[in-house]
């Protein structure tokens, strides 16, 4: 029986049902080919890997590690590709990425996961506004942070909710260069790795405030589909930290 895989329209195609489905098999089959390619080469990394991060992990933890990669597997071409938690494990489900590096808790039958990096989260704030001695004053103001989906922004808002905060509004920004920038400018509060922190200079641009352990002390976890079997991803392990 003939399946109609498009929908056409007035700007062009769109895949129907069945047409996800078979995009969905193929994008399968060409995973297992390439781990059957390796498999055939004596279990020898090589071929492109697709690894994805969020920003803060990518441009703090990753790059040495990578360069050690590159170094002893030249043959591998990795891709980094930078998104929120959320976005990570969507990506990471529908095989766009192969491993994601993301905030704990994962919990999918269907990813497997390794802890590697601990983070710790700190509250920043514009040196215009008044030292907190009370986290009750941080109601009614702004909150900048990544769109939803970032399992940073979903810590703080927990932390928020239980302690009785109400932010005045939340602005959305795609970097942790704009979030530094925008709280140093007088916009409102964010939470932001040490990790990043450590990378650029911010002495006397905002009060910095610690956090209670329960949302500030966050493990980011390698995950890759239980399927997944590949000597890339071996390989990657082996220069990782046990966190």
């Amino acid at each position: 029986m003939d399946k109609d895989l498009f929908h056409r329209h007035n700007r062009g195609f769109t895949l129907t049902p069945d047409g996800h489905l078979l995009l969905e098999y193929t994008e399968r089959f060409l995973q297992l080919s390439i781990e059957t390619n390796e498999a055939l080469k004596a279990n020898k990394p090589s071929g492109s890997f697709r690894i994805g991060a969020m920003e803060s992990t990518a441009a703090a933890r990753l790059p040495e590690i990578l360069s050690h990669y590159h170094q002893h597997y030249p043959e591998v071409q990795i891709e980094l590709i930078t998104d929120t938690a959320g976005g990570l494990m969507r990506r990471l489900i529908n095989y766009d990425i192969e491993v994601a590096f993301s905030a704990a808790p994962i919990d999918f039958d269907s990813v497997d996961t390794q802890p590697v990096f601990d983070e710790r989260l700190i509250l920043i704030a514009p040196l215009s506004f008044p030292t907190l001695e009370n986290i009750q004053e941080m109601s009614g103001k702004t909150v900048v942070a990544f769109e939803a989906g970032c399992a940073y922004r979903r810590y703080l808002e927990q932390w928020m909710l239980e302690a009785g905060i109400v932010p005045g509004r939340v602005m959305a920004v795609s970097s942790y260069l704009a979030i530094i920038a925008t709280v140093s400018a007088g916009t409102g509060y964010a939470v932001i790795p040490q990790s990043v922190l450590d990378m650029v200079s911010t002495k006397g641009k905002f009060h910095c405030y610690d956090l209670p352990d329960n949302i500030s002390q966050i493990k980011t976890l390698l995950a890759w589909r239980s399927d997944f079997r590949s000597a890339k991803l071996d390989a990657l392990k082996k220069l990782l930290p046990v966190g």
